[in-house]
């Protein structure tokens, strides 16, 4: 059978080349960068205890983890130009990677029920985890970002400056000030419903990154024989499982975090912040 005629072919068609590996190469930079970051960041809710830098903020009434949390969203929301950077540094590339995406799976097929190897089982779970991954970031970047507290058991607003209080809240079900108050404080069903999502979520995303990274390297002609793919595959499992362990542990911390504890040390950094501002000010005037 002859080749089909290049003016019958669609314009994806045409660039099915160069697309496929944008589109393998955004899965890496920068949407797979920024998946590492995050779950570093948000992982500090645990690894934070043993931070002692903000262990000053922590004590009986506080929590050191809390502490580092909000010392690292501080410091992302202080960046210059954050706005632009996520626009063209993460929101396009996502979206770029999500539409690109859909269009590779309506085209593709699979023949996991016909041939059940293990390439094709990782074929179709790099489907899946895209589409419940896609999902997932709506509803995180919704209830998170945009205030979408109607999807939020507890209707809890997360806010930068209270980072770690808001974000257990969210994920334990309570409000905010039910559960500072004590009132309201722990695992409601509605929140562990939420904790369970946010588990299922990172899980198939944290995949979907390092298979994705597997498969990167052969588009790419990176990994050409079966050596090196076997011995990139093993990195690729040992980032995975890392990463695996840093998304598990940001949302159980979050999950059965004191919100009064957190509370307390976003305060007190709150108030040193005040200060210290007030402080420049006073130094500032007295300079003129």
């Amino acid at each position: 059978m002859s080749a089909q005629p290049a003016a019958k072919l669609s314009l994806l068609e045409k660039h099915d080349f160069l697309l496929r590996r944008l589109h393998s190469l955004s899965g890496v930079l920068p949407i797979g960068l920024f998946l590492c970051t995050h779950l570093v960041t948000n992982s500090s809710i645990v690894w934070g205890l043993l931070d002692a830098r903000n262990r000053a903020h922590g004590g009986e009434d506080g929590h050191a983890g809390a502490a580092t949390f909000q010392h690292e969203v501080n410091f992302i929301h202080g960046l210059p130009f954050l706005l632009l950077i996520e626009v063209f540094g993460l929101w396009l590339p996502i979206a770029f990677h999500s539409i690109y995406g859909f269009y590779i799976v309506k085209t593709g097929k699979s023949n996991v029920s016909r041939y059940a190897y293990g390439a094709n089982w990782r074929y179709w779970l790099q489907r899946v985890s895209g589409y419940v991954g896609f999902l997932f970031i709506f509803y995180h970047v919704a209830t998170l970002r945009w205030g979408w507290t109607f999807l939020v058991p507890g209707g809890t607003k997360w806010s930068a400056e209270y980072a770690a209080s808001t974000m257990a809240a969210v994920l334990q079900g309570a409000n905010i000030d039910a559960a500072l108050s004590g009132t309201g404080a722990g695992l409601h069903l509605g929140g562990l419903l939420v904790s369970l999502g946010y588990m299922l979520g990172v899980t198939l995303l944290v995949f979907h990154f390092a298979n994705g990274l597997w498969t990167w390297a052969i588009t790419w002609g990176i990994t050409i024989s079966k050596a090196a793919q076997t011995r990139w595959g093993y990195a690729c499992l040992g980032l995975g499982a890392g990463l695996m362990v840093l998304a598990w542990a940001a949302v159980i911390g979050f999950m059965t975090l004191d919100v009064k504890k957190a509370r307390a040390s976003e305060a007190k950094m709150l108030g040193e912040k005040a200060a210290s501002v007030e402080t420049g000010i006073k130094k500032d005037s007295g300079s003129r």
